[in-house]
């Protein structure tokens, strides 16, 4: 058996060797054109394999380019203003990033992307329209798997907006944003146990953020609020005596440089957009009402005292004390006696609905027009806690943050047209509203007096309940004292 084996071995390695010495033999004849062969055989193939590897390379990196839709953004808007863009063509962006900011004839809104990816394309400039379902950009996405899922709600806005912001939580449905959910989840916060204040019981970020600051005890940031000036005394008739110096506090202050207006000599037409078309809809609207019109004036001596007393105490707490607190409160606790003047009417005042919340709205002007956001539940809040809204709210409005849920719900209206000047105003109701009061501007002969001017429609509210209304109102305020026997 072994020499069988042995002999074997031997045979195939003979078989081998002669195998070798002719292939030998051809390579030494056929040297250089076999070189040139291989070469470019290797020159051919080399392009391919790399070919290959780059295309490996770029699917494994980069997903499919995905349409990111404008969602419905609820109110019945199909389109809005495009008000600026928070990124450019090549950006990456993630999940939750700030894509632009839009505007509607309600409020600013701020987009957030969906995906995670590149920018590719913006399909809008600054100012343009955007219409509601359209492609607003391009996103490269990194996940194939989540851009599938995510491109099947996106097809429908409305479904899209169920889709984002419902959860089921023990047998109902909270509505919230991702973004919203996140801040919550950051937080250690059920959804199930915060109170949405937008529409259809929609939870905003800013109910996470009271919802916190109240189980914490946390005081919101301070914003500056604008208020009712007092003004200064007016200075004796004398002048002062030559070397003596003057105080500062009585040298009136010189009046901020105004920007220097350029004359074009040409007329400039623009379409109606925004927050002005939202002004012309609902100012035609309010002056088919028959308006009632009521004027008085309030001392506020007492109150001025006590807001110079409680001032300190509130920058100690970090909220800027103004008058509007009060006025707010004292409308509140007048309100309960008055609740007429805190209900709304049906389009063709066939029903009256008594509103059981406080939601007195504050005009304010803004960079981008009259906005008229409101404080909710007023007569469940302390005049602190108006201020520390209304320092919110200014702030918000400021930074063109506004959203729709601060500017609507309202069920009263003040509009401080005294903290730009004038003394009488012809307020507008703002349907379906039935009551509004404007403030104008303290002046002190000597004492402080300010005037009010109330507009009430006059098809379910008549002169006298008016009247009434303003003289318990001006009392609170000319005896702030009387406002503890009444605060809950």
């Amino acid at each position: 058996m072994a020499a069988v084996t042995r002999s074997s071995y031997i045979f195939v390695s003979r078989l081998l060797s002669q195998h070798l010495c002719r292939r030998s033999f051809r390579l030494q004849n056929f040297r250089s054109s076999r070189t040139l062969q291989q070469i470019t055989f290797r020159c051919s193939r080399e392009p391919q394999v790399f070919s290959r590897r780059a295309l490996h390379a770029a699917s494994a990196c980069c997903g499919p380019v995905v349409q990111f839709k404008l969602s419905d953004i609820g109110e019945g808007i199909m389109e809005v203003t495009v008000k600026e863009w928070y990124v450019k063509e090549g950006d990456k962006v993630s999940q939750f990033d700030s894509i632009c900011e839009v505007q509607s004839d309600k409020a600013s809104v701020t987009i957030t992307s969906r995906y995670d990816g590149v920018i590719k394309k913006l399909y809008y400039d600054v100012d343009a329209t955007a219409l509601v379902g359209k492609p607003l950009v391009d996103i490269e996405t990194e996940s194939s798997s989540e851009v599938i899922q995510e491109e099947d709600v996106v097809e429908t806005p409305a479904m899209a907006r169920e889709e984002h912001t419902h959860q089921e939580i023990k047998g109902h449905k909270t509505q919230a944003t991702p973004a919203v959910r996140r801040l919550a989840m950051e937080n250690n916060i059920k959804l199930s146990e915060v109170v949405g204040t937008g529409k259809d019981g929609r939870i905003l970020k800013e109910d996470i953020l009271n919802f916190l600051a109240k189980q914490t005890g946390a005081i919101l940031p301070p914003a500056p609020v604008q208020e009712i000036q007092t003004p200064p005394p007016s200075p004796p008739s004398t002048a002062a005596p030559v070397g003596r110096p003057v105080s500062t506090s009585t040298v009136a202050k010189a009046p901020p440089p105004r920007a220097t207006p350029v004359f074009t000599g040409k007329d400039v037409t623009e379409p109606v957009k925004g927050f002005h078309k939202a002004m012309v809809k609902t100012m035609t609207a309010a002056l088919k009402i028959p308006h009632f019109g009521y004027c008085d004036e309030v001392d506020l001596s007492r109150l001025v005292a006590l807001r110079t007393e409680l001032k300190p105490i509130a920058e100690s707490r970090g909220v800027k004390l103004s008058y509007m607190p009060f006025f707010i409160k004292a409308a509140s606790l007048g309100l309960l006696h008055f609740p007429i003047l805190n209900a709304s009417v049906d389009e063709d005042c066939q029903n009256i609905t008594y509103r059981a919340s406080h939601n007195i709205g504050l005009a304010m002007d803004t960079s981008q027009g009259l906005l008229v956001p409101n404080v909710k539940n007023v007569q469940l809040l302390s005049v602190f806690e108006i201020a520390q809204e209304l320092n919110r709210l200014q702030a918000l409005g400021t930074a063109g943050q506004l959203s729709t849920a601060h500017l609507t719900g309202g069920t009263f209206t003040l509009s401080n047209i005294g903290s730009i000047g004038g003394t009488y105003a012809k307020p507008v109701i703002l349907p379906p509203e039935v009551a509004i009061g404007a403030l104008g501007k303290i002046q002190v002969v000597p004492a402080h007096i300010m005037k009010v001017s109330w507009s009430a429609d006059h098809r379910v509210i008549d002169g006298a309940t008016m009247c009434r209304f303003s003289n318990l109102w001006r009392e609170y305020l000319e005896n702030p004292a009387s406002m503890v026997l009444d605060l809950k």
